[in-house]
């Protein structure tokens, strides 16, 4: 047992697999509790059609991965705010892995968990500021920033420039990729009609 934990300790990866696949555990307990209707399975589907095609609407590409959008995460917050957190983690998990299908950037396993289907589960934080909007998007974006930012820390090392720590190469990556990001979808929601939009979705 004590040899288990100093392994742990020794290999991140090992942590943030645990740490990754227990999210996802706790997400499927909590998404028994959703009740589905057709109303919403259909709207929902809507809204992940329109983000993987404002997907594809790309101002910058990464070499490694991610690109800044024109609003990509719009669709996916407006699900957060109608329909809750819960709803929301789960369309977010359904369009981590139509990206990770649509554009796919793999070096381990467990990248792939943190870099595809919980950044976009974490757009589900949204779902618990339907009161202050902009709040929750920042909250939104933080919660995907924090996965990226360890994916980029453990899995992305190595392309950090000569003598830069992995930590401020992973930071100011992500920080270059999502800021952008988030800047973009204040922008627009700020001349969206949320509530009429919101309404619909009922």
């Amino acid at each position: 047992m004590l040899e288990n934990i100093l392994t742990l300790q020794q290999n991140p990866t090992s942590i943030f697999a645990l740490l990754g696949v227990l999210i996802l555990i706790v997400a499927g307990i909590q998404s028994r509790k959703i009740k589905l209707t057709t109303k919403i399975l259909v709207n929902v589907s809507l809204m992940l059609a329109l983000a993987v095609i404002l997907h594809f609407l790309r101002l910058y590409h990464f070499p490694q991965g991610g690109s800044v959008t024109l609003g990509a995460m719009i669709p996916l917050l407006l699900i957060s705010f109608r329909y809750g957190a819960g709803i929301g983690t789960l369309a977010g998990f359904a369009f981590g892995l139509l990206n990770l299908l649509q554009d796919p950037f793999i070096v381990h396993p467990i990248q792939v968990l943190f870099d595809y289907p919980l950044p976009y589960m974490a757009i589900g934080l949204a779902g618990l500021f339907t009161r202050h909007m902009f709040a929750g998007v920042f909250a939104a974006f933080a919660g995907r920033f924090i996965c990226h930012f360890i994916s980029g820390v453990i899995f992305f090392a190595s392309y950090a420039p000569e003598g830069m720590s992995p930590i401020i190469y992973s930071l100011t990556t992500n920080a270059a990729l999502l800021i952008p990001e988030m800047l973009i979808c204040f922008m627009i929601m700020k001349f969206l009609p949320i509530e009429r939009i919101l309404s619909a979705m009922k």
